[in-house]
């Protein structure tokens, strides 16, 4: 690795390792994270009506649509509900709404423009006021407000206007043919928010609003009071349905995965530990305590490698890196691309570090069927045909030190993802079977928050791309996966321009994809749109401007005294938190 390459991939960020759980959480946010862990009530202290859910970052919203990460959506669903949601088969269910629009009921208009919806009468925020039409169509105006710079905006982008046709009763006009109708106002990405509340927030200052830290709501619980590192939450006093089981619910960040699956699959001192990535057997060991479960469902989840065809060490005029301007040495090559692709051992991954809670995959869209079909883009581990990839792109070892090179250019990578030891030790499989191709792999660990930052200042996410490799799980968030798709299209690359607030941080852009695209988005007939969504899939694969490797479950820890709880990948996992009861001694738990 030269010296200019490792000074400008900057040096590991990150908390310490120890054995096999590591510190996270480490920043300090709205809601404040002290970089401790919240000292733990020992089992025989707790109280069976207080609800203890875990996770490994700290809030620093509640309100979804200015999220910072997934951990915003979890506790903000729990004060926060949309029109509708999708249970784990992919099927709307009402929330706020009546009923689910539908041709049959007049509500999804013929012709793809527009959809109408009904709300439940009656109604009520937490504070008494009455929910109305006009709490849609303000919060509609809200997402789209530039100012706000909503995380959520993607999600509304083809909507033309939101009109409240009378309180109970609000019509969403989409600016072109849309299929995906179902994606506004459902699911984590269309809770509805308050007119009253936020109305005075609607604007730059959108994210300094208190009400985003304890916003009124119409789910089951509101918030109580937060403390460094947790927000607790009692029951809404105004809730439409049944009285929550819990009298309080404690939403704990911060934790490594390790110790949060230890406290709930084995100790038994929280309930809830979220998504858990952790390597199966140590969730197998501490299952055998008897506490608790490890509970997956299948979703959009996809653990991926991403390949930078631009050239992260090179500048343009204007200071940007990974640009368009300059692509990468060797990576903007789809022969090397391929080959880094032969060269990673998918089934070793997936079987050694994921088990029961991830199956391998060369397919970037895994869920749900119909538009996922599985099988339908193979992968081969093949290190034999990666060589000969690169030497026909003519990459070979000239000076015999080991790694490949040609014109004077060697072949080093900086690979970089989060502090996880899951993703650390599938850094060093990947790297050593690309060391054992010719390529020299420079490993960076950078802190959870720092890599999956919104901040335009922070050089080291996701989204800005300062390295030639990187991995995260990502994926499709609503069972139709127009939005997820449409990340791969040229308008939403990541840019200096756009202070990378757009999806595509893979630079990848193909004409072909975005016509293929437009036809898929505006496409009503079912078999047809997914066959075209399968062709897009299917040309990302040939392209190969990602490599999946992991189709990834959502894997909750639940403790066995829990009942309701009915995870679906299309939603937070609290979606349902309501309905979540613990069995009393006698019923078994």
């Amino acid at each position: 690795m030269t010296e200019q390459r490792r000074y400008l991939a900057g040096m590991t960020v990150g908390c310490v390792l120890l054995g096999a759980t590591i510190a996270g959480g480490c920043s300090q946010s709205p809601i404040a994270d002290t970089g401790e862990q919240a000292e733990t009530a020992s089992v025989a202290q707790r109280d069976r009506n207080t609800l203890r859910l875990l996770y490994s970052r700290v809030p620093v919203t509640l309100n979804p649509h200015l999220a910072t990460g997934i951990q915003d959506f979890e506790a903000g669903r729990i004060v926060l509900e949309p029109l509708a949601t999708a249970n784990k088969r992919g099927e709307l269910v009402p929330i706020l709404a009546a009923e689910i629009p539908s041709e049959e009921n007049e509500g999804v208009a013929a012709d793809g423009r527009s959809v109408t919806w009904q709300l439940q009468p009656d109604v009520v925020w937490s504070d008494g006021e009455p929910l109305t039409a006009e709490d849609v169509v303000f919060t509609f105006e809200f997402v789209s407000n530039p100012q706000v710079r909503a995380a959520t905006a993607q999600y509304y982008e083809g909507v033309e206007s939101v009109e409240a046709l009378d309180e109970q009763t609000v019509k969403i006009n989409f600016t072109d043919v849309t299929a995906a109708w179902q994606i506004p106002f459902t699911g984590q990405t269309g809770v509805i928010l308050p007119k009253h509340i936020f109305e005075s927030a609607n604007g730059a200052e959108a994210r300094d609003a208190e009400a985003n830290l304890a916003p009124i709501g119409t789910g089951p619980y509101q918030v109580s009071d937060s403390q460094p590192g947790s927000i607790s939450f009692v029951p809404n006093p105004n809730y439409r349905g049944e009285t929550p089981a819990f009298k309080r619910v404690e939403f704990v960040g911060g934790l490594a995965p390790y110790a949060a699956a230890r406290e709930v699959l084995s100790t038994g001192e929280a309930d809830f530990a979220h998504n858990l990535q952790v390597e199966v057997e140590l969730l197998k060991d501490l299952q055998q305590d008897g506490q608790g479960v490890v509970d997956t469902v299948f979703g959009g989840l996809v653990e991926r490698i991403m390949l930078n065809p631009t050239d992260p060490f090179a500048e343009t005029e204007a200071g940007e890196r990974s640009s368009l301007q300059a692509p990468h040495p060797f990576l903007s090559d789809v022969r090397v691309r391929q080959a880094i692709a032969y060269a990673i051992d998918r089934d070793t991954i997936a079987e050694e570090l994921y088990g029961f809670t991830g199956r391998p995959t060369a397919q970037l869209l895994v869920a749900p069927r119909p538009f996922a079909s599985p099988g339908t883009v193979p992968y081969e581990y093949d290190p034999e045909r990666a060589a000969e990839l690169l030497d026909a792109a003519g990459w070979t070892d000239t000076d015999g030190d080991g790694v490949r090179d040609r014109d004077g250019q060697a072949m080093e990578v900086v690979f970089q993802t989060s502090v996880n030891p899951v993703r650390q030790k599938t850094q060093t499989l990947v790297a050593e079977s690309l060391e054992e191709l010719g390529i020299d792999v420079d490993i960076k660990r950078v802190r959870v928050d720092d890599f999956f930052s919104g901040d335009p200042e922070q050089t080291n996410s996701i989204n800005h791309f300062y390295a030639d490799m990187q991995a995260y799980t990502t994926g499709n968030d609503h069972p139709d996966p127009t939005i997820y798709l449409g990340w791969w299209t040229c308008d939403q690359i990541a840019t200096q321009a756009n202070q990378w607030q757009k999806p595509n941080n893979a630079r990848y852009c193909n004409p072909e994809y975005d016509a293929l695209f437009a036809t898929a988005k505006q496409e009503l007939t079912l078999e047809k749109r997914a066959a075209l969504f399968q062709e897009l899939d299917a040309l990302l694969a040939e392209d190969v401007a990602v490599i999946p490797i992991v189709h990834r479950a959502i894997a909750n820890g639940v403790s066995k005294t829990l009942t309701g709880v009915d995870p679906t990948p299309w939603d937070a996992s609290t979606w349902n938190i309501g309905d979540w009861q613990r069995q009393t001694p006698e019923s078994g738990s």
